[in-house]
């Protein structure tokens, strides 16, 4: 039988338990699960597709699909991405789980994934039977290593550090893999969630400028999840990769991966739908500035953190005595050790929590400094 590492959050327990002690209860901020109201304009949309009494496809309706090549060319500046290559996913998840072994990965094959990164990439090399390996960069791998690589991942804006890869950036680690002959997978899922300089600057790795206008071997992953409050549909989709799709589509119609036909309904109208995602943006801005001042008169330093939902924050000190101190304030965060040894010295803050809850963290964190 394979033997998977145990869930890591479970490790938060003692924390959790510590925190509920609060007199003003706990603060959890370990998680990026959204907490905002589903959006009416996606409710009434997955209403309308309910009556759905056949088995929906795997490819995704043309409607589906078709919004999600719009979307890319309008929010991701994404030219020419043809409608075959989509497809939803049951949430991005499962498809960053599986895709090593869909796309034919085994023993000796290998997979790179960020150096602090979300475990998932590591548990997908695992389910296929393949080695993974942590860098930022195929040139930090030896000539050994280079040789067997098959799958690169790459995550911008990057969970939990927040980290933007530019473009330039992004096409020497797209033709490194190619002249390995291996495939680029790039977890895109907080693409609209750029701060700063980067409010709407972060390239996707299809776009012209990364890809050379070949989008072969190049996947693009996307999770409506954030963006408009949909973890609980499991709404996401994958595109790119003209010369995989087919065999990806293939693949997943055996293994009976296929996204509900009333959740490709509430699909078409996130995806159409702009208002919404700013509205979202804009509550999660609002939390984002009130932590930031807490979280450093605290005493955390707070490094990238310049997209996505998360700060990523240090007293260089062990991850685990910074989660025991929050823990006093009734705070939980996300131990950075979670996401490889380069985080272990730090933790992770989310922003999904409701303002009431981001007041009291605010309100407390300043208490103690």
């Amino acid at each position: 039988m394979l033997t998977l590492p145990d869930y890591p959050w479970n490790a938060l327990a003692p924390y959790l338990a510590r925190a509920a002690e609060h007199p003003d209860g706990a603060v959890n901020l370990s998680i990026g699960t959204p907490v905002d109201p589903t959006p009416e304009i996606i409710m009434q949309a997955l209403r309308e597709g309910a009556n759905a009494p056949g088995y929906p496809t795997t490819h995704g309706t043309s409607e589906v699909r078709e919004a999600i090549a719009h979307w890319y060319e309008r929010r991701r500046d994404v030219r020419g991405l043809d409608a075959r290559d989509v497809m939803p996913t049951v949430g991005s998840k499962e498809l960053v789980a599986w895709l090593p072994l869909l796309l034919g990965l085994g023993a000796g094959d290998l997979v790179v994934r960020p150096t602090v990164a979300y475990p998932t990439y590591g548990i997908g090399a695992q389910l296929a039977g393949a080695d993974s390996v942590a860098a930022d960069s195929l040139v930090e791998l030896s000539e050994a290593d280079r040789a067997r690589v098959k799958l690169v991942w790459v995550n911008s804006p990057g969970n939990p550090t927040g980290i933007i890869r530019g473009a330039t950036e992004l096409k020497a680690l797209v033709d490194d893999a190619r002249s390995l002959g291996a495939v680029v997978a790039s977890d895109e899922c907080y693409a609209e969630l750029g701060w700063g300089q980067h409010e709407s600057d972060v390239p996707s790795v299809l776009h012209a400028s990364v890809s050379g206008g070949n989008l072969d071997d190049l996947l693009s992953v996307y999770s409506l999840s954030k963006q408009s409050n949909l973890a609980g549909y499991r709404a996401a989709f994958v595109a790119g990769a003209p010369n995989l799709m087919p065999s990806l589509i293939n693949n997943r119609k055996h293994a009976g991966m296929i996204v509900p036909a009333p959740v490709q309904s509430a699909m078409v109208a996130a995806l159409g739908d702009d208002e919404h995602v700013k509205a979202q943006k804009d509550t999660y801005r609002a939390r984002r500035e009130a932590l930031v001042p807490a979280i450093n008169a605290f005493g955390l330093r707070i490094e990238d953190s310049v997209g996505g939902l998360y700060l990523w924050c240090t007293a260089d000190e062990d991850c685990w005595v910074t989660m025991g101190r929050l823990a006093e304030l009734g705070i939980v965060a996300g131990p950075g050790a979670f996401y490889g040894i380069a985080g272990e010295e730090f933790v992770r803050i989310a922003l999904t929590a409701s303002d009431e809850r981001i007041a009291s963290a605010v309100q407390r964190l300043n208490a103690a400094a």
